[in-house]
């Protein structure tokens, strides 16, 4: 993940539409005691057996994990709850060759979800893409990728973004690639956070993931004052008016995140002498921004959060 923190910090050195505000970073951890533990499930919306068949649950379900925001009524906990019961009513659903073959209205009943889901047609692309490159190079099992990657997240992360295009989460900013790998870091995530380190969430390097950048993150970090937007960006967001994918507004309001967590990070460990993990930051950030869906937040159509 040296990537992902290297071109974010080098967006974040040339932004501009977005500040890292450096007293704003210390004044959120001065608050902080420790980081509260914040369980995993902590809504009782994941499937969980404790075995492959998890596995498969989180890939697809981190497949699928992006733009809920053009729907109102949809969120993260509809897609997690219903592949979970879809998984229970039928523990076929997302073996390799059936991934392939679902339609737009087929994932639409497999959710129980009354209308078309936003970005439907890629939505149903990734899932043709993650069953045959699963069937193809992995025996149908998103386990065996896991499994192949001797316990380290960062290697899960490059095996994904090797041989799944729709997780490639990157960006060219003012001649620059920038990595972010939103949705591949959330996958290790996932395993470790489901699995509680042990098992197929057994990472030895789990330090190494960073916060998972997407569109709840950067609003908690404004709110707590930590991320400062030019008065342009500011207006855009606050009027929920939407920004490109790919633009530079979208890109540095991604990278600064995380850099600023990475700050953060750094100065929380230095604070307590204990080594405090992005992936405990990411799941507390946004564990508090869903508490205050008022937030405003910036909007972009994505495949990548």
């Amino acid at each position: 993940m040296d990537d992902v923190r290297a071109t974010s910090a080098w967006v974040a050195t040339h932004s501009s539409h977005v500040l890292v505000d450096s007293s704003g970073i210390e004044k959120v951890v001065d608050t902080i005691e420790s980081i509260p533990k914040v369980d995993w499930d902590f809504e009782g919306i994941h499937y969980f057996d404790n075995g492959p068949l998890t596995v498969q649950y989180l890939f697809v379900l981190d497949a699928l994990n992006f733009c809920f925001w053009p729907d109102k009524d949809l969120s993260y906990d509809h897609l997690a709850s219903g592949l979970k019961a879809a998984l229970q009513n039928d523990k076929s659903a997302f073996d390799a060759d059936r991934l392939q073959k679902y339609t737009g209205p087929q994932l639409r009943e497999l959710l129980k979800w009354p209308r078309p889901l936003p970005l439907e047609d890629e939505r149903v692309r990734l899932l043709h893409e993650v069953g045959f490159e699963l069937e193809r190079s992995f025996e149908g099992k998103a386990s065996n990728i896991v499994e192949s990657c001797g316990k380290s997240a960062v290697k899960l992360v490059a095996a994904i973004t090797r041989h799944f295009p729709g997780f490639r989460d990157h960006s060219l900013y003012k001649g620059h690639q920038v990595f972010l790998y939103k949705r591949a870091q959330i996958l290790a995530a996932d395993l470790w956070g489901a699995f509680r380190g042990k098992g197929y969430g057994e990472f030895n390097d789990i330090g190494s993931i960073t916060i998972m950048a997407d569109y709840i993150v950067p609003a908690v970090l404004r709110q707590l004052g930590v991320l400062k937007y030019s008065s342009t960006l500011a207006n855009i967001i606050d009027a929920n008016n939407e920004i490109g994918s790919g633009s530079e507004e979208e890109v540095e309001l991604r990278a600064c995140s995380i850099y600023a967590v990475e700050k953060m990070r750094e100065l929380i460990s230095q604070k307590s002498g204990k080594q405090v993990l992005s992936v405990e930051l990411d799941l507390w950030l946004w564990s508090f921004g869903i508490q205050f869906p008022s937030l405003p937040h910036h909007r972009t159509l994505s495949i990548y959060y």
